[in-house]
């Protein structure tokens, strides 16, 4: 059996029941990826710049429920903050990166798991 490197990396917590979903979610539909510990190796520059060209602002990028976003003021420091200082910080941080994360190798991205936005990315049944 040949092993073929996956084209999914997705970035995950292991305290998160979301990030279980997706996981689950990715088995269930026999996607190959790769997961990261994102605390302990947070998405890099050039993968959060990946992310931010597929959504709305660098907002989308951080996890603004957690308490590190809290803790550390983020609502009142990042409205001023340039995208890059934004990226720099939350390469950083995985606790500051929304999760789950994930990036394909052709270009596609999802942050947080809705079933719908997951199931237009990797069609098929689980």
């Amino acid at each position: 059996m040949s092993k073929t490197t996956p084209n999914v990396r997705i970035y995950v917590y292991d305290g998160c029941s979301t990030c279980r979903d997706a996981v689950a979610f990715l088995k269930g539909r026999g996607v190959e990826y790769v997961s990261v510990p994102i605390r302990q190796q947070p998405p890099t520059v050039a993968e959060l710049e990946q992310m931010l060209a597929l959504k709305d602002g660098v907002r989308r990028l951080f996890n603004s429920s957690g308490l590190d976003y809290k803790s550390m003021g983020m609502k009142d420091r990042l409205p001023a903050m340039t995208d890059a200082e934004a990226l720099e910080l939350l390469s950083g941080h995985g606790n500051l990166v929304k999760r789950p994360f994930l990036l394909t190798s052709d270009g596609r991205g999802l942050l947080g798991f809705k079933k719908p936005e997951w199931e237009a990315v990797f069609p098929g049944s689980e």
